[in-house]
């Protein structure tokens, strides 16, 4: 191993101005997205820059990584990130998720009621905004006696208050000392750990009522599973409690004193998770729910500072029209650095000019192809793959052949993959004719050879690709119709290309990847057959795509 200089996290200030700005407010109206092209650091300006200064005198904050439980491709696993999209990924269980989710704010809650801010009462009234949890308290106290709730009269029925001030002393009397660790001590009083026992208790107990009434909906849900559709009471119904805990400690939050954030990285996981099972709900649901119900939170009372931290360039902009308007969140997008902004943070640090120069060209400025670019630089792995003293240039080689190999033809074949299950369902009558209008160059996929029509609907896309220079511009000409395209939209669905929100363009996430984009195209028309290349010409010259005339309007603001 070369030895060299280490690494450095390079300060964005702009950026981090504007989040910082952002995250000193106690409550907030819209949560932020914080969204870019993989490989720009996004995780690293959070987790380096930010997380250590958001966490200390009145701050608290709270992080979750839905990415964490995928250990094939995770850094806390000894991996890395992928470069290509999650949906390539096995994707992850939804209770795997929703574990991560709520243990996190259960955490911070804890720290909540430790330092005064939630108590039982409050935790009672922010459950009976939303629920009528009689049945399920009467249920809880008589559990252990095992006897059924007596039927009594009106005049004689227990309050609710009554109910739940008897299951917060019946809980308070079971908690254990794991569950009060980190809220008490020895220096506090008697009358003061009364106060958070009971607050703890009256927490452990909202959780268990909400718990039993999801249990009563399973039936409901499989119901659901099975004719499919959609229902929102359902739907928040799996997410009642991690939008409870969101609730309380909003309303918890004091300037100066006590100022709860949460940062959602990867969110787009949660939108691909899987359930165990057809009593619980799929992970797209959960994660409409769960964002709905944050910005109402916002919109109707104030909600703490939610940051959610994503590569996929659905929450660049369809996320907003799914979701209402526009602006309906804040949006902050991350494009790392400019060509002349990385060298003056490259050259001379980490790389010559002459190796610059060969950089800049083949791959760009993008931070994660310029770092791996200089470990593998560092590293003697090449020279165990090449038999010769190898150069600078040899290196550049190796590494744009492992994108090609490792990254890119993979994610070209699901592309594939997807563009085949779209001629299935055009067949079956699963389109809409609306992506199937006139002129269109997909609009009559085959009943026989589909794979080999799918290979030159996907090479046609990417050949006018390179006829647009790469640089599609989806709001200009009302080509919204852009994203009828199967081949568009399968590209942006394994991770390679993607829609920048402003100015609004549609492009490879880097140069490096646009290269093996290329490449892969002129392989693919070497190894064609004499037919297939008979058929691909046809298409191009009678049916095919051009977007030429998006390429030189800059976008709308």
């Amino acid at each position: 191993m070369v030895k060299g200089k280490p690494w450095r996290i390079i300060p964005r200030p702009l950026l981090e101005t504007v989040l910082n700005n952002h995250v000193q407010h106690h409550r907030v109206p819209q949560p932020l997205i914080l969204h870019g092209p993989r490989g720009v650091g996004k995780t690293t300006l959070i987790l380096e820059r930010l997380f250590e200064r958001w966490n200390t005198g009145p701050h608290i904050t709270g992080y979750v990584d839905f990415a964490e439980s995928i250990e094939d491709y995770h850094p806390k696993h000894g991996q890395s990130y992928p470069w290509t999209s999650w949906t390539t990924c096995p994707p992850p269980k939804l209770v795997t998720l929703k574990d991560q989710l709520e243990n996190c704010l259960e955490s911070m809650t804890r720290r909540a009621i430790k330092l005064g801010t939630i108590s039982s009462h409050q935790i009672f009234t922010i459950l009976t905004k939303w629920h009528s949890p009689t049945t399920a308290l009467s249920q809880i106290l008589n559990k252990d006696s095992g006897s059924r709730m007596p039927v009594k009269s009106k005049k004689n029925r227990v309050s609710t208050s009554n109910l739940w001030d008897s299951a917060v002393f019946k809980l308070s009397s079971g908690l254990s000392e794991q569950e009060l660790d980190g809220v008490l001590d020895k220096s506090i009083t008697v009358e003061e750990g009364s106060y958070y026992k009971e607050a703890m208790a009256a927490l452990k107990l909202a959780k268990e009522v909400i718990r039993i009434q999801e249990k009563w909906r399973e039936n409901a849900v499989r119901d659901l599973n099975n004719r499919g559709g959609f229902s929102r009471s359902l739907a928040n119904s799996a997410t009642d409690w991690p939008c409870l805990l969101l609730e309380l400690l909003s309303l918890a939050a004091e300037m100066d004193y006590f100022q709860p954030k949460l940062v959602i990285n990867n969110i787009e996981v949660l939108k691909n998770a899987v359930s165990e099972d057809d009593r619980t709900l799929w992970g797209s649901m959960y994660h409409d729910s769960l964002i709905w119900r944050i910005i109402a939170l916002g919109a109707n009372e104030r909600c703490l500072p939610v940051l959610l931290v994503t590569s996929d360039s659905y929450y660049s902009y369809r996320a907003f029209m799914d979701f209402g308007f526009p602006d309906i969140f804040i949006s902050r997008e991350m494009f790392g650095w400019t060509p002349a902004e990385a060298k003056m943070h490259m050259v001379g640090d980490y790389f010559s000019q002459s190796e610059w120069d060969v950089i800049v060209e083949v791959f760009g400025p993008n931070p994660r192809h310029l770092f791996e670019v200089y470990a593998l630089k560092l590293s003697n792995y090449y020279q165990k793959v090449m038999n010769y003293k190898s150069t600078f240039e040899d290196i550049v080689d190796l590494y744009l052949a492992y994108l090609q190999v490792n990254v890119v033809n993979p994610a070209m074949d699901k592309a594939l993959l997807l563009l085949e299950k779209f001629a299935v369902d055009a067949q079956s009558g699963k389109v809409s004719k609306d992506r199937l209008r006139f002129g269109a160059p997909w609009r009559h996929p085959p009943k026989t050879e589909i794979q080999s029509w799918a290979k030159i609907q996907l090479m046609d896309f990417v050949q006018s690709l390179v006829s647009a220079e790469f640089g599609v511009n989806y709001l200009a000409d009302c080509s919204l119709e852009f994203f009828d395209d199967p081949a568009a939209v399968a590209l942006l669905e394994v991770g390679l290309l993607y829609t920048q929100r402003d100015p609004s363009f549609i492009r490879p996430i880097s140069r490096g990847i646009q290269r093996c984009l290329v490449r892969w195209l002129v392989q693919e028309r070497i190894g064609l057959s004499f037919k297939s290349s008979i058929q691909y010409h046809w298409q191009r010259i009678i049916r095919g795509r051009s977007y030429r005339h998006l390429l030189l309007q800059e976008g709308y603001k």
